[in-house]
């Protein structure tokens, strides 16, 4: 498969208006202008939010001209289009803060020396309200309302807010700024860039292209989202990565190779083969999982991170080397342990299990606290912990886990 073919079909969902115009596009020597835009309203990058990137990549390492677009000025209205509710309206700081931990994450997939950076506050700032109703005209409400999540809002009595009628429009209004000759983005962003084709078609009689990805599943199958804690994160301890990845099902292993690596397409075809033909996927598995930690992480931590895995999982051996949870300046841990003359509301100043194992760091919510509760997965001392709300009474050296691959050992006062 040659790269043009590849990059046209790999991970992609929809070319709009087609995939043919596009390749002789490409084809003819051209430098398109290309861009991703994001809105930097979390913190945090996952493997699924890496799809489109390594898309850009790909483009700037045929010699493009690529931009990754930070919605500094559409953050502060906020995209509905995967959301049922309105989206939080968050600060400048809260916006320029995200970024930078943002970028230090999507390095690990973008060479930033060969993609260039901008700010859409650069225009839409100075976008006059004269300049706006021109573009306005443009677009049609029933367009916007018509969208069915934002049909649903207004079913269920739900607000809109006029200015998310604009995000559409905003958006569109970047790509014919910038000249763009494709956008980037998953399928769920077709109708906002559909906006781009529009002005673009409109203002300067230019045909420009929509490629959107198909969406990477979360370790239970489902689209991968931190609300649902199916999520495998950029910045993502290395040996949690590693036997995340592991968890999967064998379903998604092709899946997985396809859209979170870069491994040849002839490779993962073989893998793909060998897969149909025999019975245990594991070997093919900790190849997936080695690669995509390699990959973020480096080939030394990857077999660092691969013999944590055989020895944690597969031989069931507790590390050697531990971290330590202190609890001995956490003042709810070292309360007197209660007893049957102690009344209830005392009770509540007394530190849980949930709030250990958040102190502890092996969660990161109380929500995945009290999942992996329900679950089953949370140990300590050696029994399994039932109840969220237990009182957590620390012990010298006793350990507590959560699952198969995250152990912390209790210091506590002597």
């Amino acid at each position: 498969m040659d790269k043009i073919e590849e990059l046209l079909t790999r991970g992609v969902a929809n070319i709009i208006p087609s995939k043919d115009t596009l390749s002789k596009l490409i084809s003819s020597g051209k430098k398109l202008n290309i861009y991703l835009g994001i809105d930097p309203t979390a913190t945090k990058i996952h493997l699924g939010h890496a799809v489109p990137l390594r898309k850009l990549q790909k483009f700037s390492e045929l010699g493009h001209n690529v931009t990754f677009l930070i919605g500094d000025f559409t953050a502060l209205i906020g995209d509905t289009s995967d959301k049922d509710s309105e989206r939080p309206v968050l600060t400048s700081t809260q916006i320029e803060e995200n970024f930078k931990t943002y970028k230090k994450q999507a390095e690990k997939i973008l060479d930033f020396s060969k993609v260039k950076i901008r700010y859409n506050s650069e225009w839409l700032a100075k976008l006059t309200y004269g300049k706006l109703l021109k573009l306005k005209r443009q677009f049609s409400l029933n367009d916007f309302i018509s969208r069915e999540l934002i049909r649903k809002r207004l079913d269920e009595g739900k607000s809109v807010r006029l200015d998310e009628t604009e995000y559409p429009i905003m958006q569109g209004y970047d790509s014919y700024f910038m000249d763009t000759d494709v956008q980037l983005g998953g399928y769920d962003q077709t109708f906002n860039m559909q906006a781009g084709r529009t002005l673009q078609k409109d203002l300067c009689q230019k045909e420009s292209y929509i490629l959107t990805n198909v969406f990477l599943p979360g370790t239970d199958g489902h689209k991968m989202s931190k609300s649902l804690g199916n999520t495998i994160w950029l910045d993502e301890n290395p040996n949690d990565m590693y036997i995340k990845i592991m968890s999967i099902r064998d379903s998604l292993i092709v899946d997985y190779f396809i859209l979170a690596t870069n491994l040849s397409i002839n490779e993962i075809k073989n893998i793909e083969s060998r897969l149909e033909s025999e019975k245990n996927p594991l070997v093919h598995k900790k190849t997936l999982a080695y690669q995509v930690v390699s990959e973020i992480h480096g080939k030394k931590v990857a077999k660092e991170a691969e013999e944590f895995f055989e020895k944690t999982v597969q031989q069931k051996q507790i590390p050697e080397d531990l971290p330590v949870f202190d609890t001995r300046n956490i003042p709810i841990f070292n309360q007197p342990t209660p007893t049957t003359t102690i009344v209830k509301p005392a009770m509540s100043s007394l530190g849980t299990v949930t709030d250990a194992l958040i102190h502890s760091s092996l969660v990161l919510s109380r929500s995945e606290a009290k999942r992996a509760i329900e679950q089953g997965g949370v140990g300590y001392d050696g029994n399994i912990i039932k109840d969220p709300n237990k009182t957590f009474i620390p012990k010298n050296d006793a350990i507590l886990r959560v699952g198969k691959r995250k152990f912390v050992k209790i210091k506590s006062a002597p």
